[in-house]
């Protein structure tokens, strides 16, 4: 069975940094792209980043390009979102998703369909 974990959200000001993890478990890690989705209130939710594993390549939304990075640990099986210079317009569910990898090159997968696994969700919480 499939099972993404999130872990690591909270309530921080803004300027802060937050360290969100995702532990996976019940598939070939290194086959497989994890995603990084964010969802604020009212707001559809919106691809953040992502890392191929195979390749090791990383790819991030322009809105988080340069205060967010995405890596992994492969011994752990866990993917990290480090995430510095938090804004109150980063508050939202922040979920981690799944989905074997395939030859996406530069367009990396930023729609929630493209994905066939997720986690729960951990809330982010930036207050100005």
């Amino acid at each position: 069975e499939v099972q993404l974990v999130e872990s690591g959200g909270g309530l921080v000001q803004a300027g802060g940094s937050l360290r969100l993890s995702c532990a996976a478990s019940g598939f070939t890690f290194d086959d497989y792209v994890i995603g990084w989705f964010r969802q604020a209130p009212g707001k559809e939710r919106e691809g953040v980043s992502c890392i191929s594993r195979i390749d090791g390549n990383t790819y991030y939304a322009d809105s988080v390009k340069g205060r967010f990075t995405i890596s992994s640990d492969n011994a752990k099986n866990t993917v990290y979102l480090q995430m510095n210079s938090l804004k109150a317009e980063d508050t939202a569910v922040y979920y981690c998703a799944g989905r074997r990898w395939f030859p996406f090159g530069s367009s990396w997968p930023r729609e929630p369909f493209e994905y066939d696994y997720w986690g729960q969700g951990t809330q982010v919480t930036v207050s100005s």
